[in-house]
């Protein structure tokens, strides 16, 4: 348990809550009306309890600590595997990689050219996209007569 202390109303709004609706904050004691309801849900706002889902409040990991209810999803979140990174196939970062797994591989001008890119744009795509978020493999080599040729290992 927490040392975060609840007033009796912001513990029946969370309470039920989390009990009753998943976490979303859609009921009020009966002696909660008009401007009160703004000003509890400020106050447990500014406390950190309960946060903005669009139009109307959940309640936030430190409200179901102040409960001493396990927060939702924690168990689902250690145990899923991280999805798959996916690329659209006629897209131009697939068209890239495509030209990288030629034999011949690719320079960075006929990139340009395929994708409209300007050669900086390659080389951060090159660094970022690929080897950071795709984890690929990126080697280049400098072929006699020709400019430097990149290629996916």
């Amino acid at each position: 348990m927490t040392d975060i202390k609840l007033t009796d109303t912001q513990r029946q709004i969370i309470e039920h809550a989390v009990q009753h609706t998943g976490g979303k904050i859609e009921w009020f004691p009966d002696n909660v009306k008009g401007g009160a309801r703004s000003k509890v849900l400020d106050a447990m706002f500014n406390r950190a309890l309960i946060t903005r889902e669009g139009e109307g409040w959940c309640v936030a990991a430190e409200g179901y600590d102040a409960l001493g209810v396990p927060r939702p999803g924690n168990s689902a979140a250690q145990t899923a595997e991280p999805a798959q990174r996916r690329t659209r196939a006629n897209s131009k970062q697939a068209e890239v990689i495509a030209m990288l797994k030629r034999p011949e591989g690719a320079t960075i001008s006929e990139i340009c050219t395929a994708t409209g890119w300007q050669q900086h744009t390659v080389r951060g795509t090159f660094a970022g996209a690929f080897k950071k978020k795709l984890g690929l493999e990126i080697t280049s080599s400098k072929e006699p007569g020709r400019d430097r040729v990149y290629r996916i290992a």
